[in-house]
Parts: C-alpha cells; sequence; structure tokens
C-alpha cells in the first residue's frame, strides 16, 4: 500500500497537534520507526530540547535566590559597619610628648607619648608626625598579649619585653590614623598609628619615626575606650592650650560616668 507523502505529513502532524508537548513526545518515542526519517530526526531533536528545557529552574526559583543573596550580603555590611566613635576624642600635644583622652569634652586620662624625633609635617616618605585633625581609621590587634609584634599589621607571632635591650618593633596594639585635612592627607599612607613600644623608657620624648608611641599598658587601655571614628587632634601648642578643663582634670575633677581611670605620668 502506498501512501502519499503529503497526506502522512499533515497526519502526523495533526496528532502530534492535539498532544501536549511531552505527551507528543513519549508517544513518539513508544511509536514504530516512521516511514519519514528526516520528519522523524526534526521531531525528535524537537522533544530532546523540551525535556532539556523542563529540567531548568523555574524563574522563581532564580529570583528567590538572588533574593536571599542580596539579603545575606546587606546584612553583612549592616553588622560590619560599626557607627563611628563620636563621643571620644584624642589630643596630641608634640610640644609636651602628652595625649589627652576626651568623653565628650570631659578628659578622661593623659598619658605620656613619644612622636617623631625628625620633625613634623606629611611628606610622602617622610618620617615626620602630621598634625591637624585625623581620626581612627582601624583598630588593630584586639586581645594581644602584651609586647605582641606586628609586621605589615599582622602578628608575627613573638613577643618582646619591655626595655628589650636593641628591639624597637610595632608592639600590642595599632590605632591607624586618616588624616582629614590637607597638611595630613598622606597620614593613612605613610602607616601612621598610635601603638605601644617596647622602647618605654624614650616615653615622654620625641623617639618615633612619625607614629605615636604608647607605653603598652596605656595602649591597651586606650584602644578599649575609642572607637573607629573618633577624632585625633595632633597640635605643637600645650596639652592646657589645645583641651580645655584640663586644669580641672588634673585636679581629678572627673565625671562620675567616668569609665577610665585618670592616668597622668
Amino acid at each position: 500500500m502506498r501512501i502519499n507523502n503529503r497526506n502522512a505529513r499533515r497526519l502526523w502532524g495533526a496528532q502530534a497537534a492535539s498532544l501536549s508537548r511531552p505527551a507528543a513526545c513519549r508517544t513518539h518515542a513508544r511509536s514504530p520507526r516512521p516511514l519519514f526519517i528526516e520528519h522523524s530526526k526534526s521531531f525528535s531533536a524537537g522533544c530532546r530540547k523540551e525535556q532539556a528545557g523542563s529540567l531548568r529552574f523555574p524563574d522563581i526559583s532564580r529570583n528567590t535566590i538572588r533574593s536571599a543573596a542580596l539579603v545575606a550580603v546587606a546584612i553583612f555590611y549592616l553588622t560590619s559597619c560599626a557607627a563611628p566613635d563620636t563621643q571620644h576624642h584624642i589630643v596630641i600635644s608634640t610640644r609636651e610628648q602628652k595625649l589627652a583622652l576626651l568623653d565628650r569634652s570631659n578628659v578622661m586620662a593623659i598619658y605620656p607619648v613619644s612622636t617623631s624625633k625628625f620633625g613634623l609635617g606629611d611628606w610622602r616618605g617622610s618620617r615626620f608626625t602630621p598634625l591637624g585633625q585625623l581620626q581612627i581609621a582601624e583598630k588593630i590587634g584586639g586581645n594581644a598579649s602584651p609586647g605582641t609584634v606586628f609586621k605589615d599589621r599582622r602578628r608575627t607571632g613573638e613577643i618582646v619585653q619591655a626595655n628589650s635591650p636593641g628591639r624597637d618593633p610595632i608592639v600590642t596594639r595599632i590605632l591607624w590614623l586618616r588624616g582629614l585635612e590637607a597638611q595630613n592627607a598622606n597620614a593613612f599612607g605613610r602607616d601612621i598609628y598610635i601603638h605601644g613600644t617596647p622602647e618605654e623608657w624614650r616615653i615622654g620624648s620625641a623617639a618615633s619615626y612619625g607614629c605615636i608611641r604608647m607605653r603598652s599598658s596605656d595602649i591597651i587601655q586606650l584602644y578599649d575606650i575609642v572607637g573607629v571614628g573618633a577624632s585625633v587632634t595632633i597640635l605643637n601648642v600645650p596639652l592646657a592650650t589645645a583641651v580645655p578643663g584640663l586644669v580641672t582634670a588634673s585636679a581629678h575633677s572627673m565625671a562620675p560616668t567616668n569609665p577610665a581611670p585618670f592616668v597622668m605620668r
């Protein structure tokens, strides 16, 4: 029996159209080998594409995953970006080699420090201590033991005791400063810190290479009080000129809510 080619194609197309696409694929898979090979090959390819498409994740799943990822990123950003410390203010007198810690303009403590032995300024590649308004950009070394050595702001695993002969690394804690003015714009890039030093016998005199050095016990106390964003003012004037009410503080008249002990060395 001879089958008309055109009529057969019409019959095959009508049967396929009457079925849903996946069902047509299943029917085609069970049917005997068709007479028209080329038509069968093209239809089988279409079925494979349809079946492959049915295995893809629906759009709603991709949208859900995307939304969940955005929420996770937002939560991480909010938790990692703490509010800047606007409560505390550090004032450093290079002339007297002293640092005053203020809490809402009330003097909490005064510590002896050591600024640059090369002088004052902020030229690139220099070893000067910058002047002006700065802020704490990063805090490094929380919970480190006193005397813990840092190189490139990373712990080396070594601990150096205070006044160890011939040793002068950065130790204990680091408060990395960022300049807020043109006169100290290079401070952050020059790695200007407030940090601990094992050369505690030099504290009170200009002996650093640009940073502000403190005794390990003092920098630990300061580190635990101030936060990122706290203001830092470095001036070449007497501390009493830079800090109003310093005379009152020297007489141990402090706010009753002050959490820090008064230090004057």
